[in-house]
């Protein structure tokens, strides 16, 4: 692999090196356990600082991330948000793109990656990436892979391109798998492949990629690489002779690579805001040693997700959040999330970006709590949308309500607000409601159609593991994975999209 050289490798972490050693991290899918708590989470968290350094207690994005006065909030007017309140939130639907076929030999084929421009709506296949009219759902151009796609960012640049990471082959009973090795820039109006790298001997097979800036990264048990995005060219790689690699990547509006130092059984975490450009680190936090994991939830500023311990129990990837400063490096408070309290999840085990059911913004983090007894009749759930403060690490005591038989999760912040998505109970549709940042009134953008098919489509997409994205009265639901069905499996889709008259 091309070598560039590394301008300043930061305190304690070494100079930016591949690891020599090759190791295999097996991901499996989890369920989460919906846990009933009684509440008691709106109180204020430990008040001990949250300044445990040790731990020792414990650009845009295409995406992805009911008892209240449905029509308070601003309407999108406050603190620079964007959505705006229609005259009517009823939805219709637009398009619905159904499941590619998988062969047995395939089994089973992952479909992760959707984004959306001004133009398109664009959706990973089987082997390719679609681009659909966002109103009609025609098919706009097709970008035919030579495998299936491994690993993918949500992140647009402004001029609309993004990255994936796919096989350059197909899987066979023979070869089930070829390697993550190739990295693709994509242009989402164009529909075509602005370029396809490789990087190193093998070559490297990637478990990640991410964009910030004009740059691209993509992280692996082999280290990490940063490429040109305009032309592909290698910005800068790792060094040979330590023990360190940067396993993955948070991209968005500053990079920050989750780094790993030492053995498995010793391993020291090393979180680190890096120059885009030339790979020079700028700060860097030292987690406690022992943590394996680590899921970043926003880049800026930079808050981080951990099991510490693994004890968060319930398979979610998350028992507390580290809010640190960028510049300096320094924690600036650790947040303790008991996975029972709350819904929030990281797939971080190879994908550090892959957070869901939470929004980072006004010096907040805004997270989903665990279902638990509502306030209706015998049996009903609901659970809140509430915030902590990221510099006193403290709950700030506002909550948005499900109501009663919804589910409420964050998606992504729009200006000031919260965009969250309501997951419906049995005979009502889903909502996209806007959260003001300051009153927490919910303004509701989007409903959902609540006829028995159109529900069973979208009950069939849990914001836990499909992609949601919203935008200007639009809502798309999509499938991550597609695998073979027999003949008696209902008609299933990829994905979904939605959209009101204005």
């Amino acid at each position: 692999m091309p070598m560039q050289p590394q301008s300043g490798g930061g305190p304690g972490g070494g100079g930016r090196k591949i690891n020599a050693q090759v190791a295999i991290i097996v991901a499996a899918v989890v369920a989460i356990a919906l846990i009933i708590g009684g509440g008691v989470w709106y109180a204020g968290s430990s008040d001990d600082g949250g300044k445990d350094d040790t731990a020792s207690s414990g650009g845009k994005d295409g995406g992805g991330d009911g008892g209240t006065d449905q029509k308070g909030g601003d309407g999108g007017k406050a603190s620079g948000a964007k959505e705006k309140a229609p005259a009517d939130p009823a939805a219709k639907v637009l398009f619905q793109v159904p499941m590619p076929a998988v062969s047995k030999d395939d089994g089973t084929a992952d479909v992760s990656g959707s984004w959306l421009t001004d133009t398109v709506y664009a959706k990973s296949g089987v082997a390719e990436v679609v681009g659909y009219d966002p109103d009609k759902g025609s098919k706009k151009w097709t970008i035919k892979l030579e495998g299936p796609v491994c690993a993918v960012t949500p992140h647009v640049t402004d001029d609309n391109k993004t990255v994936i990471v796919y096989e350059p082959e197909m899987p066979t009973k023979a070869e089930p798998a070829h390697g993550c090795t190739q990295v693709a820039v994509l242009d989402l109006d164009a529909g075509k492949k602005v370029w396809t790298k490789t990087a190193g001997e093998g070559p490297i097979s990637f478990d990640n990629v991410t964009i910030s800036g004009d740059t691209v990264a993509a992280g692996s048990t082999d280290g990490g690489v940063a490429f040109d995005i305009a032309k592909g060219d290698i910005l800068w790689s790792p060094k040979t002779t330590d023990t360190c690699y940067d396993a993955g990547y948070g991209g968005g509006e500053k990079l920050v690579a989750v780094r790993k130092c030492g053995s498995y059984d010793a391993r020291q975490l090393n979180i680190q805001t890096i120059d885009p450009k030339s790979g020079k680190v700028l700060s860097e936090y030292k987690m406690a040693k022992g943590i394996e994991y680590a899921g970043i939830v926003s880049t800026n500023p930079l808050v981080v997700a951990a099991d510490v311990g693994d004890s968060a129990g319930d398979g979610s990837g998350i028992s507390d959040f580290f809010s640190i400063d960028n510049k300096t490096g320094k924690l600036l408070n650790r947040i303790s999330a008991p996975g029972d309290q709350y819904a929030a999840r990281c797939d971080s085990i190879t994908k550090p970006e892959s957070c869901k059911g939470l929004a980072v913004g006004n010096g907040k983090l805004y997270i989903a709590t665990e279902e638990h007894e509502g306030s209706g009749e015998s049996y009903s759930q609901a659970n809140e949308v509430v915030a902590f403060d990221l510099t006193t690490g403290k709950q700030t005591g506002q909550r948005a309500d499900s109501g009663d038989d919804y589910t409420i999760t964050p998606l992504r912040m729009d200006g000031g607000n919260v965009i969250a998505y309501k997951r419906p109970p049995y005979d009502k549709g889903g909502q996209i409601v806007s959260i003001d940042g300051s009153s927490f009134k919910q303004t509701t953008l989007l409903e959902n159609p609540a006829t028995e098919a159109v529900r069973d489509v979208e009950s069939s997409m849990s914001p836990d593991y499909s992609e949601l994205i919203y935008a200007n009265g639009h809502f798309y639901m999509s499938e991550v994975y597609a695998s073979e069905r027999d003949s008696t499996d209902d008609k299933a889709y990829l994905a979904i999209g939605f959209g009101t008259s204005g």
